[in-house]
């Protein structure tokens, strides 16, 4: 892997950077997860296909851009006090450092969507916190709603990304401003008490969490199942960004276990089953889903009205 050191980039007031790496890599469903859907206030993709993002690194806040360079490599630009240290941590983030030899498939499906997306990395943004907010917000929801009240509370608490950034990119408010956002507020985003209060349970004891990152994943994901509400579908998801855990299997999904018994087997199937199906495939699970997803083979038929949106909002 061959990595150009961040040089200050003076007309921009920013900073530049480009990762290669010996493999390929697929960017775009590489940092597919980080965005929660399409009007998400902190990540946007461009029109040139470029994907913009405002976090908070622990050195401050960042707004960064990562374009496609070529099949091995990624240019970036970052803005903002967390600059070096986001540029600084890149081929980390993008899982560049991942060891796929003990990931060997036997189902053709999966054989063949690796074969076809080979760039695919986990990601592991290092940002525990960042990653936790929204996972909650979309427990036992509808995503559609969970999403809605994600925009919602980012445009009225976060603030404007540093640097150049695109029209409505916005930083995610911090751990503080989470932790004292009143329950009337909650209420009117459409999140009801329980996930309003395990954000701000989790608030409270975010330095901590954020710890959880020199760890192992699953032991990190221990750490995370300790604070009342988050259970291990959240941890799975939270693990599927800030740890680069490409074993994060979301058990307790509305629709994995189905997808995955459809797609694989020719019906469905619940949790139980899936994780025995898949046991095979450790520790490279979530990885075999996300390569379903982006190939287009994850599939589960349609019986019935679509769930109900919830709403917890006062009228």
């Amino acid at each position: 892997m061959r990595n150009q050191t961040a040089e200050p980039d003076q007309s921009r007031s920013g900073l530049t950077r480009t990762v290669t790496a010996e493999g390929p890599i697929d960017l775009a469903p590489t940092l597919a997860p980080l965005s929660r859907g399409r009007g998400d206030p902190c990540h946007q993709v461009a029109t040139d296909g470029a994907h913009w993002h405002a976090s908070r690194m622990p050195t401050g806040p960042v707004t960064y851009r990562l374009s496609q360079a070529g099949s091995h490599a990624v240019d970036a630009r970052a803005w903002g006090p967390g600059a070096a240290e986001f540029l600084d941590g890149l081929d980390h983030m993008l899982c560049l450092d991942e060891d796929l030899s003990d990931f060997v498939p036997e189902h053709p499906k999966i054989v063949d969507a690796h074969r076809r997306f080979p760039g695919l990395r986990m990601l592991r943004t290092g940002l525990v916190f960042e990653a936790l907010v929204p996972a909650v917000l979309e427990q036992k929801v509808h995503t559609v709603s969970a999403r809605a009240s994600w925009r919602k509370l980012v445009r009225q608490f976060g603030s404007p990304a540093p640097g150049p950034a695109p029209d409505g990119l916005l930083l995610p408010p911090d751990a503080d401003t989470w932790r004292r956002i009143p329950s009337w507020t909650w209420h009117r985003a459409n999140v009801g008490p329980q996930r309003a209060q395990t954000i701000v349970r989790a608030a409270r004891l975010a330095d901590a969490l954020e710890r959880a990152v020199a760890e192992e994943p699953a032991v990190a994901a221990r750490r995370l199942r300790t604070v009342p509400g988050i259970g291990v579908w959240t941890a799975a998801e939270i693990g599927q960004r800030a740890f680069g855990d490409a074993d994060a299997l979301s058990v307790g999904d509305y629709h994995l276990a189905a997808i995955v018994g459809w797609t694989l087997l020719g019906e469905p199937i619940d949790d139980a089953a899936m994780v025995e199906y898949l046991e095979p495939l450790r520790p490279h699970r979530y990885r075999a889903v996300r390569l379903l997803e982006i190939s287009g083979y994850a599939h589960k038929p349609k019986f019935g009205p679509r769930t109900p949106l919830t709403d917890h909002t006062w009228h």
